[in-house]
């Protein structure tokens, strides 16, 4: 018995729409639909206005090292993040500093890579101090 091509394209669909169903189905993720879901990655900690406003001229001084200016820029006084332009003479790898973002951890110093370089706690009133990723303590104040 010869088939014609409308009757075997119908097979193939109706073939097709059948292995679709059941719990061997895939999901648009790709994944079966009796797999359990994929937990999402952590946010971190969550992003909060800076205890002070952050715009403007800061110090940051490293303990046993040189210490430099740092303009600090924000978008207002309740922003959680900003940018920072380093002055000269910055101790250890602060010269790359380009962003500050504040949350639920504290300050956080960043470079130009988005890498974080130290990571600071409020210590009184326009004073921070902390510690870089590699254990030097650093404080930042006006």
């Amino acid at each position: 018995m010869a088939f014609r091509p409308v009757a075997l394209s119908a097979i193939v669909c109706a073939s097709m729409l059948a292995a679709c169903s059941g719990a061997d189905r895939m999901t648009l993720s790709g994944g079966s639909d009796s797999a359990p879901a994929a937990n999402p990655a952590p946010a971190g900690p969550a992003p909060r206005p800076a205890p002070v406003n952050m715009a403007g001229r800061w110090t940051l001084s490293a303990t046993g090292s040189t210490s430099c200016g740092m303009t600090f820029g924000s978008s207002g006084p309740d922003a959680s993040e900003g940018t920072i332009a380093p002055g000269g003479g910055c101790p250890f790898n602060f010269f790359t500093s380009r962003k500050w973002s504040y949350s639920d951890a504290g300050l956080t110093l960043r470079d130009h890579t988005a890498q974080a370089l130290a990571q600071l706690s409020p210590a009184g009133s326009n004073r921070f101090e902390g510690k870089t990723n590699a254990g030097q303590d650093v404080t930042l104040s006006r």
